[in-house]
């Protein structure tokens, strides 16, 4: 019983870092390898204004199938004779919750809505995953990359870079 309880939390800890792995990066500075070798449009503007806002999590099999696997594990650990295949199923259902929940929850990132007045006089915002509000202020000159349904704002640096 102790052995199966230490594979149970083995597996347990293998399928958290594997969906921490598997958490999209939505900031300004990563591009899918489909987004390689691409054209974008590049354009300038000031940043308007800044608001932080929540991204939320993924919620989907991966999660949900390793809670699954891991809850009915442990149930079937309880019970016995034909309780054991109730304990079972239960296990798996209430693990493939908690899989989902823990999996939105490890994927949820901090972002920002970026309102930006274009240099032709139009203003867009985009919202991208930043880890640091302080990446943009308001006044600041960006740069904005579009393409493939997809807008990025990056900060510039010098006074006459985008000019």
């Amino acid at each position: 019983m102790q052995l199966f309880f230490s594979k149970r939390m083995v597996l347990a800890l293998l399928a958290c870092f594997y969906l921490a792995g598997c958490a999209d990066d939505l900031s300004g500075d990563v591009y899918s390898r489909d987004e390689a070798r691409t054209s974008l449009q590049v354009s300038y503007g000031i940043v308007d204004g800044i608001r932080p806002v929540a991204l939320e999590g993924e919620r989907g099999f991966l999660g949900q199938g390793g809670g699954a696997v891991i809850g009915g594990m442990a149930g079937n650990t309880m019970g016995g004779g034909s309780g054991r295949g109730l304990t079972t199923a239960v296990g798996a259902i209430a693990g493939a919750v908690v899989g989902g929940m823990t999996q939105e929850k490890m994927t949820r990132a901090q972002g920002a809505e970026i309102t930006v007045r274009m240099d032709n006089g139009s203003t867009i915002a985009v919202v991208q995953e930043v880890e640091d509000m302080r990446e943009f202020a308001v006044g600041q000159r960006v740069r904005l990359t579009a393409g493939n349904g997809k807008t990025r704002v990056a900060p510039l640096s010098g006074p006459s870079y985008g000019k």
